[in-house]
């Protein structure tokens, strides 16, 4: 068999207040033509389908939209789990009779245990799940936490290995080792949140949601897909795409994806960025996060900067306080100074530019108001 695997959708997330609904139906877009056009013979999908419990009536109407047309117009099998994001309950509504159209949608621990036979493969189907799930399951009041419960919970699974079937787990934790990003919620319990990769090892690929880059895990037969988008600015570097595993050759391979607005950082001057001979070389509609490499103090700055980048996230300055000038203004004789003289200095220590004459008369009235009321003795 071929298999693609995917996760961390996250429908409905936003990025710095903007909505991504657009760039991840287009996304979804691009991973349904990698699974046509490699032929898999079936479809992974790791958890956190949404980014909220209570997702949006757009959210629900892309994932739905997404859905049929993968499972019912173009006829792929789905294996999908609940992640920490998803609402197990919420989610799977409908999922007794999704299993006539080979849409099996798991969101319950026990159901990790009976496994989905396609092929040459038997497919387990492990969602995220809470400690207490475990001690109901297995009426052990010890299994405090995942770490505790995990182990019972491989063991259980490998008890209905059939020996001449492949073997995959489709989860959705936090495994020990792996590498973070900024935009994934912590899953943790009792004060430990990775899981020893060691139990993964008898099974022939195990895919993995949660984390958002795709090398935060490294094992010879485990992956996690990383998120079809970038949700943070930690992610900027990271290419983003899906696995396809093949499990007669046992190799997996990954299909990177093109958003269509894409994530960078931008460091310029403000009188660069508003020059058309630098703007018209780049692609004015990502998300940017810009660095500024301006001191001086620009009134009216995100306003003038959005009328030619109409997707910023955030703008930082490139030059913070400096050491040299906090000792400098310490050693001088700040006594003997008038307020608007060392307002005038500290201001330009601070922006290494002198004060304008608007920036003089406002600071002058507004001490003169200050002395008037008696606020300065």
């Amino acid at each position: 068999m071929k298999v693609l695997h995917t996760a961390d959708w996250h429908i409905g997330k936003k990025l710095h207040g903007y909505d991504l609904l657009s760039d991840q139906a287009y996304i979804l877009d691009q991973i349904l033509k990698i699974a046509k056009t490699e032929a898999v013979d079936a479809i992974m999908i790791a958890g956190d389908l949404y980014d909220r419990s209570v997702p949006s009536e757009d959210s629900v109407r892309l994932l739905n939209q997404t859905i049929a047309k993968w499972n019912l117009t173009e006829g792929f099998p789905l294996l999908v789990i609940s992640g920490n994001h998803d609402s197990a309950t919420r989610l799977a509504t409908g999922a007794p009779w999704f299993n006539q159209t080979n849409f099996y949608l798991r969101t319950r621990l026990e159901d990790a245990f009976v496994p989905i036979e396609l092929e040459d493969t038997q497919f387990f189907l492990l969602p995220y799940f809470e400690p207490v799930d475990a001690r109901i399951y297995f009426e052990d009041p010890d299994l405090r936490t995942i770490q505790a419960a995990m182990p019972k919970v491989i063991k259980k699974i490998q008890e209905n290995f059939a020996p001449n079937k492949n073997h995959i787990l489709i989860s959705h934790f936090f495994v020990a080792g792996s590498s973070k990003t900024e935009s994934e919620t912590k899953i943790e319990v009792g004060g430990l949140d990775g899981i020893n990769g060691d139990l993964l090892t008898d099974f022939d690929y195990v895919a993995l949601g949660h984390l958002h880059g795709k090398d935060a895990l490294k094992l010879a037969n485990a992956r996690y897909s990383g998120s079809p988008l970038k949700y943070s600015l930690s992610e900027k570097n990271q290419a983003k795409g899906v696995w396809i595993v093949d499990t007669e050759t046992q190799d997996f391979s990954f299909f990177e994806l093109t958003p269509l607005h894409e994530l960078t950082e931008l460091q310029a001057s403000f009188s660069e960025l508003l020059d058309p001979d630098f703007y018209e070389t780049i692609n004015r509609k990502d998300y940017l996060s810009i660095l500024l490499d301006d001191r001086a103090i620009i009134p009216n700055l995100m306003n003038q900067l959005r009328q030619v980048y109409p997707r910023i996230i955030q703008v930082e300055r490139t030059n913070g306080f400096e050491t040299t000038v906090v000792t400098r203004l310490q050693d001088e004789n700040i006594k003997e100074k008038s307020p608007i003289a060392l307002t005038e200095d500290f201001f330009t220590a601070v922006s290494q530019s002198n004060l304008t004459m608007q920036q003089k008369n406002w600071i002058e009235t507004g001490l003169h108001e200050i002395l008037q009321k008696g606020g300065v003795r």
